[in-house]
């Protein structure tokens, strides 16, 4: 039973009980009787335009997946335990400024190079394995 057929079934046992409405139990019920009927409608109206929020909230929320797949090549993976995370071509980096993991093919860095972390823009100095052996070497 939603709260607007609650409201109606009060008002009805009050019609029922045959209250009068000119004592002052009567004006006391069909003032709490109306203020509940007004206020269940404004919660069912409440609810109508939260779940209309919910679908458009999930309308941007896939936009922006398109837009983010557009523009930084991502996808939904963020560091997940996806199963696009788990390929051996793929490398996840931490911004040390944030501590978001970016997924970035292996390919994509062949060089070492600076990327820009696509949560917080600041640009990460990206070493590759082969660099830090040939330090290593070196020393």
């Amino acid at each position: 039973m939603t709260v607007s057929e609650k409201a109606a079934y009060l008002k009805g046992l009050m019609a029922g009980m045959k209250m009068s409405e000119s004592s002052d139990e009567g004006k006391l019920f069909t003032a709490i009787a109306d203020l509940l009927e007004n206020l269940s409608l404004a919660v069912s109206d409440l609810e109508d335009e939260t779940a209309a929020m919910r679908d458009y909230i999930d309308e941007l929320d896939t936009d922006l997946a398109e837009v983010e797949t557009e523009v930084y090549g991502l996808d939904d993976c963020d560091g997940c335990d996806c199963d696009c995370c788990d390929e051996d071509d793929i490398v996840e980096l931490e911004c040390p400024a944030c501590g978001e993991v970016i997924c970035i093919e292996e390919e994509e860095l062949e060089d070492c190079e600076q990327l820009e972390c696509p949560a917080c823009g600041k640009m990460l100095n990206v070493v590759c394995e082969d660099c830090e052996e040939d330090d290593e070497d070196d020393e």
